[in-house]
């Protein structure tokens, strides 16, 4: 078992930034290949960015690319999502995923795939 809580979120206009973190506890010594989704109102959840347990393989989303970093470190067992020149349709609920994975190279953008989730942080983002 692991335990996810996310931090990070709030209001910033259009154009800021935010850095979201995702703490993980428990099994920690286990490989988890973790990933952020983001879900906003009448919407389903969407896949924004994963990656691997090694931290040398990441995936995006296409709408976020080159605006949003995926990162982790694993010496305080927390990921992270930076967050740049939000737009007001990065509006959402975003949470953190884990799977535990033994592929060095493992991601997915499938919410299927993951067995750990957090509890979601808001991120606004005004016009």
């Amino acid at each position: 078992q692991v335990q996810l809580v996310e931090s990070g979120g709030g209001l910033v206009q259009a154009g800021g930034s935010l850095r979201l973190s995702c703490a993980a506890s428990g099994r920690t010594s286990s490989r988890w290949s973790m990933g952020w989704f983001r879900q906003a109102p009448g919407k389903e959840r969407e896949f924004v960015a994963a990656i691997s347990w090694s931290g040398d393989f990441t995936e995006y989303i296409d709408s976020v690319k080159g605006r949003f970093t995926i990162s982790r470190d694993s010496a305080k067992n927390t990921m992270y999502l930076q967050m740049n020149s939000l737009k007001p349709e990065d509006t959402a609920v975003y949470y953190c995923a884990a799977k535990e994975s033994s592929l060095p190279f493992y991601t997915s953008n499938d919410p299927r795939r993951y067995n750990f989730w957090g509890q979601g942080t808001q991120v606004t983002v005004s016009s």
